[in-house]
């Protein structure tokens, strides 16, 4: 879902062909960076994590010679951009999955945002604080539920105790570091309850899932709802 709605957003946005400049803030396994690196794009890796970054290199090892020259891995903490690019580096900076082990996500934000070229995108992908009661409650776990209403706050799946993030307040802050929310999508609001490691449905079973959850997540009230949130923001000139 999240590449979909990425890939709607560059193609909105830039001609078709144009290679960006991409940055990618805390990349874990890669999946977006590799991704968009094999479609054409000059990629930037950052991630503090020494075994992540050696997982990347093991997988971009065997790609062809031309996608590995087009990826940069960089080991660093997305807190520290100011220190590893110049104002205005890169058209376009993914930050998935991060800022729920980022205390205070402001001064992070405005330093994605300072990286950013005039007009760049950048996409977040962040728990979704205002619908933290869903999971527990539709499995049953009715004292997590509760507790959920009153913190943004909760244990994800590898039992580290993190943060979520509130649409309003991330839209506040984008506008407070020059990259307004332009738009937004919800991501996981029928399948959040699926398994890790659960089997892919068949083809066809697969493909009515995608363009339910496709619909869902650009759909009031649904994607309110949904366990994570995609923002879009886009960099003032």
């Amino acid at each position: 879902m999240v590449a979909r709605q990425l890939d709607e957003q560059i193609a909105a946005r830039y001609p078709v062909g144009r290679r960006l400049r991409v940055l990618d803030v805390g990349l874990g396994q890669g999946t977006q960076a590799l991704r968009l690196a094999r479609a054409g794009h000059e990629v930037t890796g950052l991630e503090s994590d020494p075994r992540m970054l050696e997982t990347v290199r093991s997988t971009l090892a065997g790609e062809p010679a031309g996608i590995q020259e087009r990826m940069r891995l960089i080991e660093g903490d997305g807190r520290d951009t100011g220190a590893h690019f110049a104002p205005g580096a890169f058209d376009l900076v993914l930050c998935h999955g991060v800022l729920m082990y980022v205390p205070e996500p402001g001064a992070m934000l405005a330093g994605l945002a300072r990286v950013l070229a005039p007009g760049g995108l950048l996409s977040l992908l962040v728990r979704n604080a205002d619908a933290l009661a869903m999971r527990p409650g539709l499995s049953g776990d009715w004292e997590t539920a509760l507790a959920a209403f009153d913190s943004a706050t909760y244990t994800n799946r590898i039992g580290l105790r993190v943060r979520a993030d509130r649409l309003a307040e991330l839209t506040t802050t984008l506008t407070g570091v020059g990259a307004p929310l332009d738009a937004w999508y919800g991501v996981r609001v029928f399948t959040d309850l699926a398994p890790d490691g659960a089997p892919e449905p068949e083809p066809a079973e697969f493909e009515r899932l995608l363009a339910a959850e496709d619909r869902a997540g650009r759909t009031d009230p649904y994607r309110a709802v949904a366990a994570l949130l995609h923002l879009c923001g886009v960099r003032g000139g």
